[in-house]
């Protein structure tokens, strides 16, 4: 299994090693985008090798977990302050979910942002006006001084079909649920989105959960904690334990959600308002800038509203 790379329309790149997957896009002057390009494949050849060597600790929880009812709960942490990882990826997503240890979590729930972030880097130079890593839907950002970006929302998985002859910004045919727009002057550098539908397992119930932060490793990890948190007891949500649906998980036998019922509309309430709990907490720590989450077709926002509220056709609810 070898790196591999392929250009597409647009000026961006493809990069594709095991399981990481990244569209890549620079804006600047024809040469510095080059020479970013190239620095950034370079660097990106030896990020799955490193992490893979440290795996062990990467899918150990940060914190010595403990079991309670449905859901996993952690005793205060003594989480340790030094680092026991060696590589930079690593490390950035071991530090990215320290200050969430008193939850469940292992660096893992940061590794799509984490990489995202260290492929970044490479474009943070003169001549690039702006640049964009997206891993899978987690997505790191350069934005040099008067740049912006704008970020399409798409909440429910489930109802992911683009529409034909539709436009929604600059995604023809797709409906999008909203959109953020991030410019040089905010401090948000990274987006990432967590919930049961997505790539990764859930704890929690919701469709989806889009933070925004300051880097990609920390909205990733912020993401799964609060994605977490949109929880409510129903005897219709199936859950099963991680480790019977993959064996290489680094949640063991906490159970995931599988499968959630259309459920009553305070039953939505209820989980979405846990979820908000969670997101205020870490917005009053400086963890997050601003979340989305979205359960059934409702959403909640916390966050600064000037940090790039998002306008589109799901009602918003603000916490």
């Amino acid at each position: 299994m070898t790196a591999q790379r392929a250009p597409l329309p647009g000026n961006r790149w493809h990069f594709a090693h095991g399981p990481i997957d990244l569209v890549i896009g620079a804006e600047g002057t024809p040469s510095a985008v080059a020479a970013a390009h190239e620095g950034a494949w370079a660097r990106f050849a030896t990020v799955l090798g490193e992490l893979v060597g440290e795996l062990g600790l990467l899918r150990a929880p940060i914190g010595r977990p403990r079991l309670g009812g449905h859901r996993a709960a952690s005793v205060a942490a003594q989480p340790r302050a030094d680092c026991p990882l060696a590589g930079p990826v690593a490390q950035r997503m071991w530090r990215a979910c320290l200050p969430l240890s008193s939850e469940y979590i292992t660096p893992m729930a940061a590794v799509a942002g984490a990489v995202a972030d260290e492929i970044v880097a490479a474009y943070r130079r003169p001549g690039i006006s702006r640049a964009w890593v997206n891993n899978g839907g987690d997505i790191a950002l350069h934005l040099a001084e008067g740049a912006s970006v704008r970020v399409g929302l798409f909440a429910d998985l489930a109802r992911f079909a683009p529409v034909a002859g539709g436009h929604a910004g600059d995604c023809p045919g797709l409906v999008l649920d909203g959109r953020f727009e991030i410019d040089s002057a905010m401090p948000v550098r990274g987006i990432a989105t967590s919930g049961w539908r997505g790539r990764s397992f859930s704890l929690g119930i919701a469709d989806s959960v889009t933070v925004l932060a300051r880097t990609a490793a920390q909205a990733d990890a912020a993401a799964t904690i609060v994605a977490n948190a949109v929880d409510v007891d129903d005897p219709g949500i199936v859950r099963r334990p991680a480790c019977e649906l993959r064996d290489d998980t680094d949640l063991g036998e906490l159970p995931v959600v599988v499968d959630v019922p259309a459920l009553a509309p305070h039953r939505v309430t209820r989980a979405l308002e846990r979820g908000a709990l969670q997101a205020r907490k870490l917005h009053d720590r400086g963890l997050l800038d601003l979340a989305v989450l979205v359960c059934q077709g409702r959403a909640a926002g916390v966050g600064t509203p000037a940090a790039a509220a998002p306008a589109g056709r799901i009602p918003l609810e603000c916490a």
